[in-house]
């Protein structure tokens, strides 16, 4: 089973190993890896403010004060003017795009009058004429844009139609991968709009298959030109538009090489921002929406904003208003401002922070998963389920920590979601292994075991199986024999299937009592029983149970009798032997039958001693070992005997009950058989011959009280021995 396990396992992991490797289903894991990114970025993000952007905000309180989108240029112009005059901004991006010409004034209306009915009409053209500069609301927009530091924003398509000017291509030194998003069309801004600012960046998304953005693009390509994104315009805007270099790793079957950053140089050093293949950036998100300080675009035109709210901020113009469809989909917000992603990547790549996935995290995931394949298929045992699952859970820990580690302390976004598959489905198949496995050997301890023990000790065996074995060993334990009286008898009054439903009924009967009291069952011979305590699996009070057990089985004859009778079977009594001591226990026997029993002079005795049960009258007789291994026994002594095979004498006693539960006739008829046994041995000859029959009178029934009545007499009338010791030898079985 266990080379069966490890051949899954490492399946399993060559499966995954080149999933991972890229040589089939690259994003099967895709949904499961952005899932991980979500929640990775929503425990580390700082949620706190960035005071060195600013976003005006085109909200619902603006649309009420200044009237619906789009506005009048006039009015965008005074916005410009507020920010880069009044509030000294440094910086200005708009993300949003003015494509057509703003007719609101009026003036297109004249100029058609003045080119017809009023052509000849020399006091109206000059009016016109002067009334111009105040009425050319995109004139006067572009002449607020002349001289400032504003990036326009303008949309890259994939089918409308082409409008607006496209700013300048980048410059980029080195090849261009082929791998950047090649755009075929565009909407942007009017081109004096475009040629007054100088500077333009597209603001599209990267929108991924669950609809969320997590990236943007900050290169694209049209026509086979390059260009740049709003936010990283804005960024080379502020640090003087510095040169555009691209890091690319060595990829196979790429030309160019596998874009991996973007460079960009200034005289105080090198900012480097990490891209994927396509030029995409991962966002920062800081926070929740409004991570950044929101303030209305109607306050600022009004003046009523603080100049210190605004003052030296960079300013990114958009909207959060719902009508006016920016609010995207995020990791963080499913409502999220648009303009507010790019903000987040302002401030970026300004501080260096943006997550990266360099191309050798990929042999880094193969290594983590060729790692995990090892230890979970070759180093750990998993016989046991619990045990698989500490070791998967404390892998996962290490697994997961490590990741937050990388993303912490070196912003690696590394793609985990293999490795939690892989330790996922490799604890699945060892756990789901590791009950099998444990079926199979609780089966094979129920064909060992089931037919000697009780099915709840098979059960707590079959956990650590390792710890039990059926070969011989020497232990102390405590054996049982029982036996039918005058079954001889019995047997020949009955038909032969009156006969064994007797016995089924009471084998049946007396094997639930032993088995209740974790005893292993021996062996059946004829009407007679053998069972044992203490094996296979140890119990401390292997004595206790096995008494009790005696106890329960005479009990549980006496109510199968009724029975018995009511069927017109005869009744049953019988005799229990129980001793305690060493033995020899395991699976002995011949190559055509074997058991698993016990051997040894213990074993012996506890047969002679259900032997003498009939001599003595007495349901179960123990020896001395059981008596004294049973404190919270009560016993009647007996006798002491001298059995067959052994030369020392031995003390023998009957159970009568538990310490505190018998009645109290029983317990004063007990104390004065002590006081007249004592009397016997001291050679008391006529305390004891009063004693023993005053009980005899008592318990007329009793073969105890008689017998020793009747010894008491003869040893009087004989005068016993000089060397009399009150040992009695038995010289049968």
């Amino acid at each position: 089973m266990a080379s069966l396990r490890r051949i899954i396992g490492t399946l399993i992991t060559l499966l995954l190993l080149g999933q991972a490797a890229g040589f089939y289903a690259r994003d099967l894991f895709g949904p499961f890896d952005r899932l991980i990114y979500d929640a990775r970025l929503r425990m580390t993000m700082p949620d706190t403010r960035d005071d060195r952007i600013a976003i005006v905000d085109i909200d619902e309180k603006s649309l009420a004060e200044i009237g619906r989108w789009p506005w009048s240029r006039d009015r965008m112009a005074t916005l410009v003017e507020q920010l880069t005059g009044r509030y000294g901004v440094s910086l200005i991006g708009f993300d949003i795009v003015m494509p057509e010409p703003d007719h609101s004034s009026g003036l297109n209306a004249l100029d058609q009058l003045a080119s017809g009915p009023l052509r000849d009409d020399s006091r109206y053209r000059q009016a016109l004429d002067g009334l111009r500069p105040t009425l050319d609301f995109d004139a006067r927009f572009a002449k607020a844009l002349t001289g400032t530091q504003t990036v326009l924003g303008y949309y890259l398509s994939a089918n409308a139609a082409p409008s607006g000017a496209l700013p300048k291509p980048l410059v980029i030194d080195g090849p261009v991968p082929a791998t950047l998003t090649d755009w075929p069309s565009y909407g942007a801004n009017l081109p004096a709009f475009q040629a007054a600012a100088g500077r333009a960046g597209y603001f599209n998304p990267v929108v991924d298959a669950d609809g969320k953005v997590r990236r943007v693009a900050l290169l694209a390509r049209h026509h086979g030109k390059v260009y740049g994104s709003l936010s990283l315009e804005m960024v080379r805007a502020l640090l003087g538009d510095p040169a555009i270099e691209l890091d690319q790793g060595v990829s196979p079957g790429s030309a160019n090489g596998m874009l991996e950053a973007i460079k960009l140089r200034t005289p105080g050093g090198t900012l480097r921002i990490p891209v994927d293949a396509h030029g995409a950036a991962l966002v920062p998100y800081r926070g929740k929406p409004h991570s950044f300080a929101y303030i209305s675009a109607s306050d600022v035109i009004a003046g009523r904003t603080p100049p210190a709210d605004l003052q030296g901020r960079i300013v990114l113009i958009g909207t959060s208003a719902p009508g006016l469809v920016d609010l995207r989909s995020t990791p963080v917000g499913r409502l999220y401002p648009g303009v507010e992603i790019h903000a987040n990547l302002i401030e970026g790549m300004l501080d260096q922070n943006i997550a990266s996935s360099p191309s050798y995290l990929d042999a880094a995931r193969l290594l983590l998963l060729i790692a995990i394949g090892v230890v979970m298929v070759f180093v750990f045992p998993w016989r046991l389920p619990w045990r698989a699952t500490w070791v998967s859970l404390t892998l996962l820990a290490l697994v997961v920590a490590g990741d937050l580690l990388l993303w912490r302390a070196l912003n690696w976004a590394f793609p985990m979601a293999s490795a939690l598959v892989l330790m996922g489905s490799l604890y699945l198949w060892n756990v789901s292994s590791g009950y099998l496995a444990e079926y199979r050997t609780r089966r094979q301890f129920t064909r060992l075991f089931g037919q000697y023990v009780p099915p709840e000790l098979v059960e707590e065996m079959s956990r650590e199986p390792t710890r039990y074995s059926m070969q011989g060993r020497r232990a102390e334990l405590t054996v049982l024999f029982s036996d039918v009286r005058n079954f001889t008898t019995i047997s020949e009054g009955l038909a032969p299937e009156r006969l064994a439903h007797l016995m089924n009924l009471y084998l049946d009967a007396m094997t639930s009592v032993i088995q209740a009291q974790r005893g292993t069952l021996d062996k059946y011979i004829g009407d007679a029983i053998m069972a044992f305590w203490g094996a296979p699996v140890a119990d401390t009070h292997h004595a206790r149970h096995a008494v009790l057990a005696a106890l329960g089985m005479q009990a549980r004859l006496a109510e199968l009798n009724p029975r018995l009778q009511a069927e017109g079977l005869p009744v049953l009594e019988i005799g229990i032997g129980l001793n305690t001591g060493p033995m020899t226990v395991g699976d002995m026997g011949s190559a055509v039958r074997r058991a698993y029993t016990v051997l040894g002079d213990a074993v012996n005795l506890g047969a002679r001693l259900e032997g003498v049960t009939k001599y003595y009258g007495a349901g179960i007789i123990v020896g001395e070992a059981t008596r004294d291994a049973t404190p919270g026994i009560v016993y009647r002594e007996l006798d002491r005997i001298r059995v067959k095979g052994k030369l020392e004498p031995v003390s023998i006693y009957e159970p009568c009950g538990e310490t505190g539960a018998l009645a109290a006739e029983l317990q004063a008829e007990l104390d004065q058989w002590h006081t007249a046994l004592a009397s016997y041995r001291r050679r008391d000859w006529s305390r004891a011959i009063e004693q023993c029959r005053q009980l005899a009178a008592a318990r007329p029934a009793s073969r105890l009280y008689a017998l020793y009545l009747q010894r008491a007499i003869a040893m009087d009338a004989e005068a016993a021995p000089a060397d009399w010791d009150g040992v009695y030898v038995f010289d049968t079985k």
